[in-house]
């Protein structure tokens, strides 16, 4: 019997969620999530210290995640999605957290006697300096090339929170 009450694609979100808000406590940084993201903001995370430094991240999480090409993963995303994390006029800097899970759903989590495995691996991209989508350009969705060395994990999050204290990542 099947009595699961979220798609796939919801358990993916939620999963996404799980592993960045894993690695942002193992830090001992705090997380906030909004529900719904209306700004293409899905979470935060916020450390302590000089500056109280802070990023925001929209989540995505697949199955499908091309690649590495060149050394980089390519992503489709979605042109509103892509629009609203390009660009340089955002007081917190915002980052894109793509969560590649194995093809294998039964894989995703796994609970035994000694623990809980939260499987994937997740990669984060700065959208900052891309190329502005100009009006004429009709495409719905923009593929973005993610570099396979933004592995998003407790050495590059804590990087990214040291870069954040400026207000810019690079």
């Amino acid at each position: 019997m099947n009595d699961a009450i979220l798609t796939p694609q919801k358990q993916e979100e939620k999963i996404s969620r799980l592993y960045v808000e894993a690695v942002a406590t193992r830090l001992g940084y705090a997380v906030s999530t909004f529900e719904p993201d209306y700004d293409g903001v899905d979470m935060g995370i916020r450390a302590g210290g000089k500056m109280r430094p802070a990023i925001d991240l929209q989540l995505k999480a697949t199955i499908n995640l091309k690649g590495p090409i060149d050394e980089s993963y390519r992503f489709p995303l979605r042109r509103r999605n892509y629009e609203l994390l390009q660009g340089d006029n955002f007081r917190v800097p915002r980052l894109l957290v793509v969560l590649h899970l194995p093809r294998d759903k039964n894989q995703w989590i796994v609970v035994k006697g000694d623990g809980l495995t939260l499987s994937g691996r997740a990669f984060w991209l700065n959208l900052r300096t891309l190329e502005t989508l100009e009006e004429t350009d009709k495409r719905k969705s923009v593929t973005v090339q993610i570099p396979k060395e933004n592995l998003f994990d407790d050495a590059s999050l804590r990087e990214l929170m040291d870069q954040a204290r400026t207000g810019r990542i690079e």
